[in-house]
């Protein structure tokens, strides 16, 4: 599935991208900014865009409305990093968020990995048209009974996989739902129907997009380090990848 993301842009930028205010986060700022990896797992803070006229930093792993305890919240999220598109709204995590909590969730690139034979090597994913580009996200908001705090917390969505992405995530054959830059605003409208939202979520276009292998040990780097995302050869790789590059 789809669990690491890059966003190395400053927040300042995310703004003029979206088109929205960027004032009431800029104490997160360091932490949310210009992150070559970003690994779900950590649970970390992300700049969302959502109808809000200013971009907001939630979590990644949604705690549903319903959850009562705060032991319970630690354990959905770990289920809930990634929504599968076919299940939006039958999974009780995701059918309310689905029609009233949309949001897209920037990247500049994302990660995978591809298993040949025993081996799993990372590739880098972009897109060539759009330096930041947006994946369908849902968002709920928590009230912790132990805090008496409400906690924002998202969800990336994933769909089948292009021909592009069934190449490099020959596992499980997934991807994130990327949506066109034309389409962003739309993800966002409160109107849509069940069949206005599906037909949002499908494969990307695969001519738009590009891949390369990354350095094997990228996940022990630093996250602000460039060298990330920087080219690398797998041993010389199978004469068939070499027009993805």
């Amino acid at each position: 599935m789809c669990y690491h993301n890059s966003l190395s842009i400053s927040i300042q930028m995310l703004g003029k991208r979206y088109n929205r205010k960027i004032d009431l986060i800029e104490i997160v700022e360091d932490i949310i900014s210009e992150s070559y990896h970003v690994n779900a797992f950590n649970y970390p803070t992300y700049p969302i865009i959502t109808a809000d006229e200013e971009i907001q930093a939630f979590n990644w792993g949604l705690i549903p409305f319903w959850v009562k305890t705060e032991k319970d919240a630690k354990e959905i999220r770990s289920r809930t990093l990634n929504a599968r598109s076919e299940n939006l709204f039958d999974r009780p995590s995701y059918r309310e968020p689905v029609k009233r909590s949309r949001c897209l969730i920037p990247a500049t690139g994302f990660f995978e990995w591809r298993h040949e034979g025993k081996q799993k090597l990372p590739y880098y994913i972009h897109l060539t048209d759009e330096p930041v580009f947006s994946m369908a996200g849902l968002y709920d908001r928590w009230h912790d009974p132990e805090t008496n705090s409400t906690i924002f917390t998202f969800t990336q969505v994933t769909t089948d996989a292009n021909p592009l992405m069934e190449w490099v995530h020959n596992s499980k054959e997934r991807m994130p739902a990327l949506l066109s830059r034309k389409d962003e605003e739309t993800w966002l409208d409160p109107t849509l129907t069940r069949k206005d939202i599906e037909s949002l979520l499908q494969p990307y276009d695969e001519s738009r997009m590009a891949a390369y292998p990354i350095d094997r040990n990228f996940l022990k780097m630093n996250p602000k380090e460039k060298r990330i995302i920087e080219k690398v050869d797998h041993s010389k790789g199978p004469e068939e990848t070499k027009g993805l590059f």
